[in-house]
């Protein structure tokens, strides 16, 4: 049957061998198909010009056609690292920690890890322990979530922050406790708290560090502890009505990370990420959350039909999201859904080729179908 069943196509470039790709969905497939499209025009051993996946053969396999030496087509499998299925969870979870090699002051910020990292453009990643010594390093990054804005290498990648100020000492030589993590599930509940780069006090553009998913016209509270500046933002303290929060209504969507909130106090003081290092330990990052009414999310119900739903990110590239509509500017729950696409080896006979990856080569061209059914 097919009444209830959901079904979706798409395309991409792998951006470098080994790298595990996520397909983000509102719906967690059954069935996923891929076609390698390089691969069947160069037809080079140890390509992977297709593969199947059903829910039934387990997480993290497939089934695929292979180029063995010769190079001949052969049959095959990815018994590890293959393809999988993903859903939101109640917490934050992590994938492992990797060590940090070193981070060069910079705007924007260039990690360099001491091994593949795997991490794609728009994965979350979180850094943490970024001491060079007791006194120096970069600190004043850890703890906060961090979108992906390029990937240089397989051991290099960057994130929308500015290290190139006089209180960040440059990393190096793989300090002891300086590891990043990816994100699995970064947007349990959108939109949420977002982490705030840089604030223009002459404009009220804010950014931040990872998609904020606003919209125009929704409220937006503001938490930044007084060594960040512009504290005249901050929900509370109200000194003109006590004990009443301050909210902000957006009234510009820039891009994925920018926004502009209308009414910005005049005279507001500046903000700085340039914080002393002795002043990191229990410093609060400096936050913007939505202020929302209830928790399904979406646009405000004016009849009609009642999809589609909300999509993430808000400004472009925007993934449909599992709710229907809503008070605008609530929070929307388990927006990311889909499934992965291992650098699993495929395996010929029991005899896995680890110079074959599922996900393609650098440049690859990769198109898939996956499905959701109903029976």
């Amino acid at each position: 049957m097919a009444e209830y069943s959901r079904i979706a196509r798409g395309s991409f470039t792998q951006a470098a061998t080994g790298n595990n790709v996520p397909i983000y969905l509102p719906f967690q497939p059954t069935r996923v198909d891929l076609v390698n499209y390089t691969a069947y025009a160069n037809f080079a051993a140890s390509d992977i010009p297709d593969a199947h996946w059903d829910v039934s053969m387990g997480q993290g396999t497939a089934a695929v056609t292979y180029v063995g030496s010769g190079p001949v087509f052969s049959t095959a499998v990815v018994t590890a690292n293959g393809i999988s299925t993903f859903g939101a969870g109640l917490s934050l979870q992590f994938g492992a920690k990797q060590q940090i090699a070193s981070i060069a002051k910079a705007s924007p910020t260039v990690v360099t890890t001491a091994s593949a990292h795997g991490y794609n453009v728009g994965d979350v990643v979180m850094l943490e322990g970024l001491y060079q010594s007791s006194t120096t390093g970069m600190p004043q990054m850890s703890g906060m979530a961090f979108q992906i804005t390029a990937v240089g290498s397989t051991t290099t990648f960057t994130v929308t922050w500015n290290s190139n100020q006089s209180n960040y000492t440059a990393l190096s030589g793989s300090p002891t406790g300086a590891y990043v993590m990816k994100v699995l599930n970064p947007f349990l509940y959108l939109p949420g708290v977002n982490f705030i780069e840089a604030i223009n006090t002459s404009t009220g553009l804010i950014t931040t560090t990872t998609n904020h998913n606003y919209v125009v016209g929704q409220q937006v509270a503001f938490r930044i502890p007084t060594a960040w500046g512009t504290t005249q933002l901050n929900s509370l303290p109200d000194n003109v009505i006590p004990g009443q929060p301050i909210y902000y209504y957006v009234s510009a969507v820039n891009s994925n990370t920018t926004f502009t909130v209308a009414g910005f106090p005049t005279g507001a003081s500046a903000y700085t990420s340039n914080i002393a290092v002795a002043s990191v330990p229990g410093l609060t990052p400096p936050q913007v959350v939505a202020v929302g009414d209830v928790n399904s999310g979406g646009w405000p119900y004016t009849g009609g039909n009642l999809y589609p739903s909300p999509s993430f990110p808000t400004f472009s590239g925007g993934v449909s999201t599992i709710n229907g509509p809503a008070i605008q500017g609530s929070f929307v729950n388990n927006t990311r859904q889909g499934f992965i696409i291992g650098s699993g080896n495929a395996s010929y006979q029991g005899t896995p080729d680890t110079s074959s990856h599922l996900s393609g080569e650098t440049s690859d061209v990769i198109y898939w179908i996956a499905m959701l059914t109903d029976m």
